[in-house]
C-alpha cells in the first residue's frame, strides 16, 4: 500500500521504521493524547510494531502508515486505519511529530487514508476516537466529515469522544 498526495508519501511500516516509531511513541504529543506505550528501546519498539503494526496489515488488509514528506522522505508522522477489538468499524488515527503540526499535514495524510478505505478497501464507516481535551484531534475528525456520536470506553476505561461518518 502506498499512498501520495501532493506533499506526502505514506507507506506500511516496516521493522527498519522502529527508530521512528520509538521516537514518535516518546514524543509529548503522542503520551499527552495518546498515552504511554511502555517503549523504553528501539527493540520496545519492533515488538509493538510487530504486534500492532504488521499483524493488522495482514489480518485486515490496512493499518498505519508511515507519513513521510515528498520532496526529502522525511518522516513527519503516522496516519492510517485501526481495528479494535470493541469498535465495530475501523477508526481513522494520526499522530505526528510536533516540529510539523499546524501545516496541514495531519488533515492531508487522514484525507487519503479515508479515501483509501472509502475508494480501494469500500470500507462504508469509519469511526474516530479522541480525548474529550483533544481539540485539535476534534476538529480534523469533523474536517474530515466525522460527527460527534457517542462515548467510545478504550480497553484501560478511558472514555474518549466517538465520531462517525
Amino acid at each position: 500500500m502506498n499512498l501520495e498526495t501532493d506533499r506526502l508519501l505514506l507507506r506500511e511500516y516496516t521493522l527498519s521504521d522502529a527508530p521512528f516509531i520509538f521516537k514518535l511513541m516518546n514524543s509529548e504529543g503522542w503520551l499527552k493524547n495518546i498515552g504511554d506505550r511502555n517503549i523504553k528501546t528501539i527493540e520496545d519498539a519492533e515488538a509493538y510494531m510487530q504486534k500492532n503494526y504488521l499483524s493488522s496489515y495482514e489480518k485486515h488488509g490496512f493499518g498505519p502508515y508511515l507519513v513521510s514528506l515528498k520532496d526529502d522522505n522525511t518522516p513527519l508522522g503516522s496516519a492510517g486505519l485501526y481495528k479494535r477489538d470493541n469498535l465495530e468499524h475501523p477508526d481513522v488515527g494520526f499522530a505526528f511529530l510536533s516540529e510539523f503540526g499546524n501545516k496541514g499535514y495531519a488533515f492531508e495524510a487522514s484525507k487519503a487514508v479515508m479515501q483509501f478505505a472509502s475508494e480501494n478497501l469500500k470500507l462504508q464507516t469509519i469511526v474516530g476516537i479522541t480525548l474529550p481535551e483533544n481539540l485539535s484531534s476534534i476538529k480534523l475528525l469533523k474536517k474530515l466529515g466525522l460527527s460527534e456520536v457517542g462515548i467510545y470506553t478504550y480497553e484501560d476505561g478511558e472514555e474518549l469522544l466517538l465520531f462517525s461518518n
